[in-house]
């Protein structure tokens, strides 16, 4: 569905994607064991030329509340720096212009407290060089008679109630 409602495309094939599954905090060289897949058109569109990059982001990937996206401790700026500002850096690098990076997480349990680190991330990815488009919320929850029953996923920190899916834009200038 990601790959035909996200990017319209004028004769209707899906948009090729890249999905990683980042389920650690990212310290160096976690982009070489991150989980990776590509979908790609049945024309054999190389896999490296995606248009859709999706990021599924587990809550133990996340910054604390109390971490800062700031540089990195070597004061390297851009792709070269460790953690989320290279990645985004990174990720942007990849995307062709109106590539789409598509951020699916949802929040934490820091000190017995749900903290929400999206705004760290939309900073880092705009600073990256992303257009913050949509914030999708997504309620973990099923229909029982005529009212919606929380229904979070197994391994969800108490007090989850939903997830989110951020839609950024790569902008690449002239």
């Amino acid at each position: 569905m990601i790959r035909t409602e996200f990017v319209e495309r004028p004769d209707g094939r899906p948009a090729t994607l890249l999905k990683v599954s980042i389920q650690q905090d990212l310290v160096p060289g976690a982009d070489a064991c991150m989980p990776c897949t590509s979908y790609t058109d049945e024309d054999g569109t190389a896999p490296g030329s995606a248009s859709v990059l999706l990021a599924e982001l587990h809550p133990d990937a996340l910054p604390a509340s109390s971490d800062a996206l700031g540089v990195s401790e070597r004061g390297m700026p851009g792709a070269m720096e460790n953690g989320w500002p290279g990645f985004f850096h990174r990720a942007h690098r990849l995307l062709p212009a109106d590539g789409l990076l598509l951020l699916a997480t949802r929040q934490r349990r820091d000190a017995g407290v749900l903290t929400d680190p999206l705004g760290s991330l939309v900073a880092a990815a705009r600073t990256a060089g992303f257009r913050y488009l949509q914030h999708i919320v997504i309620l973990y929850a099923r229909a029982v008679d005529d009212a919606l029953a929380p229904a979070p996923p197994g391994d969800a920190a108490p007090g989850v109630i939903h997830g989110d899916l951020l839609v950024l834009s790569a902008i690449h200038h002239a």
